[in-house]
Order: structure tokens, then C-alpha cells, then sequence
């Protein structure tokens, strides 16, 4: 899988998850380092289940660690 087809099928499961539409999670994602993080990350992200990567983003976001 590319980083770009990693990067989109996060979003779109997140997005799926949260009940919200794609493209806010995509700014969401933006504007939280999220998509810098499944880029920089992807190497290690990529081989888990997207649930692991799901909660973990997830985490990321309601903790504001990133």
C-alpha cells in the first residue's frame, strides 16, 4: 500500500468511525499533525491492523500530544 493509499483509508475509516464527513477529518488530520505523522510514521504504522492505528490516532487527537 502507498503512503497516499495508508493516508486515505485512514481518513476515510476515521471519518467512517466518527461519523463525520472525510473532508473535515482530512483538515482535522492537517491541522493536528496527523498526516505528517502517517508519513513519517508510515513505515512502522503500515504493518498493524487499522484499528491499532485508528486508536491510536484517535488518542492522539483527544490528548493533543502530537
Amino acid at each position: 500500500m502507498s503512503r497516499l493509499s495508508f493516508k486515505t483509508f485512514c481518513i476515510e475509516l476515521y471519518a467512517d468511525r466518527m461519523s463525520t464527513p472525510s473532508n473535515e477529518v482530512y483538515t482535522l488530520f492537517e491541522k493536528g499533525g496527523i498526516l505528517q505523522m502517517l508519513d513519517d510514521d508510515y513505515e512502522l504504522l503500515h504493518g498493524h491492523g487499522f484499528e491499532y492505528v485508528i486508536n491510536d490516532i484517535s488518542q492522539i487527537l483527544e490528548s493533543g500530544s502530537l
